[in-house]
């Protein structure tokens, strides 16, 4: 069942995080669903610009909805990352999102403010959920460079301004992550003052946290091991970190790093282990199953695991 962003948020706020994962084949949607059947949670299938333009924004879609075929009691929203006005657009008019994330936090504020409020109109009148970006974080993905010299963390006081002239449903906060696989030097953690005062400045609204994967050490070692050249002092968000995070407010967390991460491991052992193979559909099965169990505990860490008879019964 597809759902917005903004009725996951109603029930989660405050209790637990929703896990929103990005997706760009099969395998990542198969195992996407089972792993968050496996660990009866809630999910938000990400859509960026680029997983649109690398399968098709028909072929992505088509590729969904077979799935919510394939696992009817799976509950979930379809969300466009990052997107840019057009896109946005697009996607609204589509028939089949159910949220759309407007990214203009590289413009000045008031122009930040303008932008998002048209997406907002637009979605709103068809149904949609609306997420917005405010601050800026470093690292790389995808399409979206910042270098960390012009990251910022978000203002509080922006947030609030931001959030009210805007009318969007939630709030990408700059608060201590990066995008890509190199996000921290040594032992860093999020900026947990940081999220306590915009919490105390929009009580009750929904906090999103994006570069939110954890790069876990034994997934890059394996990598390497298998001839990859990762740098192996990449290092993530700790997850332990989440739970503490959604007491606050933050209700969506953004992870997609570490589902590359798991595909890369998986088929680089492989064919390093049977290099005379020439099928890919035996290490597919094994991605699909590896990414499940990735996910469901994911979701143990976000505090959504379990929560898919709560939501059923409140959204019937």
């Amino acid at each position: 069942m597809i759902v917005t962003t903004a009725q996951l948020f109603k029930l989660a706020y405050g209790k637990y995080a929703v896990g929103a994962y990005n997706i760009n084949n099969m395998e990542q949607a198969l195992g996407l669903f089972e792993g968050c059947l496996q660990s009866q949670a809630p999910f938000i299938i990400q859509l960026s610009k680029g997983s649109r333009k690398y399968a098709g924004a028909k072929m992505i879609e088509a590729i969904i909805r077979a799935a919510e075929e394939r696992y009817p009691e799976a509950v979930f929203a379809v969300h466009l990352d990052h997107g840019d006005e057009a896109t946005c657009y697009d996607c609204i008019d589509s028939g089949f999102y159910s949220s759309v994330m407007i990214d203009a936090s590289h413009e000045v504020f008031d122009e930040n403010v303008a932008i998002t409020k048209r997406v907002v109109e637009r979605a709103h009148a068809k149904g949609l959920s609306v997420e917005a970006e405010l601050g800026m974080l470093g690292g790389v993905e995808e399409d979206i460079k910042v270098d960390e010299k012009h990251a910022a963390l978000t203002d509080p006081d922006d947030a609030e301004k931001f959030v009210k002239l805007s009318g969007c449903d939630c709030l990408a906060v700059a608060i201590g992550t990066s995008h890509g696989a190199y996000k921290f030097k040594g032992q860093q953690s999020l900026h947990f003052d940081r999220i306590e005062a915009i919490q105390q400045k929009i009580p009750g609204y929904p906090m999103v946290m994006h570069g939110s994967s954890s790069v876990p050490q034994e997934e890059v070692a394996r990598i390497n091991a298998a001839g990859g050249t990762l740098d192996p002092s990449a290092r993530g968000v700790n997850e332990d970190e989440f739970a503490r995070a959604a007491k606050l407010g933050v209700t969506k967390v953004n992870i997609d790093t570490d589902g590359r991460l798991v595909w890369t491991r998986v088929h680089r052992e492989f064919f390093r282990d049977k290099s005379a193979e020439f099928d890919f559909r035996p290490p597919g099965k094994i991605f699909v199953a590896e990414y499940g169990k990735f996910i469901a505990h994911k979701n143990e860490k976000l505090g959504s695991a379990g929560q898919l008879a709560a939501i059923k019964a409140a959204l019937s």
